[in-house]
């Protein structure tokens, strides 16, 4: 027996023409937005790339993992109003992070150990207690010149030379101070980190800050510059290098250390300036090896009071100065700075000195020193 519709349930011949074709475009409609698509080429390409990193353990963990609900708090709202114009930038960003977690900035997955290994030192403030520790016997490349060096960690050339807060002390007002710290540092810069010093020229900018009404000093410094001898060699105070020997392995010199003042004994402010110098370097003929050149230089200067003194105003004077070469050879005073390379064959005199660490800045210099060896470069 067969059933009739119920008058509720209208039969498809009494819905009209109309209403039938519009619900049959909506259903095919939706059919064809449900059913699933074939990636494209390059969608599948990607997909297959993570897969097989994924199978070797490349991606870092929780590569794909989004804050969790605590970090979310208090955030969507603000979120909210940029994404009408951040979105599609956003979205992209998301994608290229995806497929490169590297390129976040400071590396949240934490693929950067080795450059939070070598985040930088803070300023030195007072005398290291001990030697840096040992570091992973590594070879300097022009790449990484301080590849399985202390120095790593240190500033780089003249930000490494921090000048402490000037104050007054006794008579000598605050302004007086600031300008003999600057002046040390000018000294010290132009001696030391200068690209002409550095090459073998003159010391200019070096030598405009010394007094030339000091007795003896400018003569000996102009005598050593011209006539290198083992009693006057400039390498004392400035830092050179063979141009046709020697060239810098990069841009960067390592520099580390402080300066203390204190009331002079001119009427003046004395300040003490105690630092370290990395120098990387390998030979002019165009070998790539590289090897470094340490030298600390301790310097004790003096801004008098040009009213009591017969004093040059806006000149320092210097009291004493100290130097220690670590990896340069022995008994040449030709003017420069000779660093040995491990490769080298023939080496330079037998040493008679010490053992010594040239990143050791716990030590204090001695007076005098005989050609020693050194433990590291």
């Amino acid at each position: 027996m067969s059933e009739k519709p119920s008058d509720d349930q209208p039969s498809a011949s009494e819905i009209p023409d109309d209403v039938w074709e519009q619900f049959t475009r909506d259903t095919e409609r939706d059919i064809r937005g449900s059913a699933p698509k074939e990636p494209s080429a390059r969608a599948r390409m990607v997909t297959e790339r993570l897969r097989r990193q994924e199978e070797r353990g490349e991606l870092p963990p929780g590569w794909r993992t989004g804050p969790t609900w605590q970090e979310r708090n208090g955030r969507a709202g603000r979120r909210r109003k940029l994404w009408a114009v951040l979105g599609v930038p956003v979205a992209v960003a998301v994608a290229v992070v995806a497929l490169k977690p590297s390129l976040l900035p400071g590396d949240p997955f934490g693929t950067d150990e080795p450059q939070a290994a070598a985040s930088p030192l803070p300023v030195e403030t007072a005398a290291p207690t001990a030697p840096p520790a040992a570091s992973d016997p590594e070879t300097p490349t022009l790449d990484e010149p301080f590849a399985g060096s202390p120095a790593l960690r240190w500033a780089d050339g003249e930000a490494g030379i921090v000048l402490p807060e000037a104050k007054a002390v006794g008579p000598v007002s605050k302004d007086r101070v600031e300008q003999a710290l600057k002046l040390t540092k000018k000294l010290l810069v132009a001696a030391n980190l200068d690209p002409e010093t550095m090459r073998g020229e003159r010391p200019g900018a070096a030598l405009s800050v010394l007094d030339p009404k000091q007795p003896k000093l400018l003569d000996d410094l102009n005598t050593a510059l011209r006539s290198p001898s083992a009693e006057q060699d400039p390498v004392t105070m400035f830092s050179r290098f063979d141009p046709g020997e020697i060239r810098p392995a990069g841009d960067v010199i390592k520099t580390r250390g402080r300066m203390t003042f204190e009331k002079g004994s001119h009427a003046g402010v004395a300040v003490r300036a105690d630092y370290t110098f990395v120098y990387p370097v390998m030979r002019a003929d165009g070998s790539t090896e590289v090897t470094r050149t340490i030298v600390r230089r301790v310097l004790d200067v003096e801004l008098a009071d040009p009213a009591r003194y017969r004093v040059t105003p806006g000149r320092l004077t210097v009291r004493k100065y100290d130097e220690e070469i670590g990896n340069s050879t022995c008994d040449v005073h030709d003017g420069y700075l000779h660093p040995e390379f491990p490769s080298s064959g023939d080496k330079s005199t037998d040493p008679t000195g010490p053992t010594t660490d040239p990143y050791d800045r716990s030590r204090s210099l001695d007076d005098g020193h005989d050609c020693g060896t050194v433990t590291r470069t």
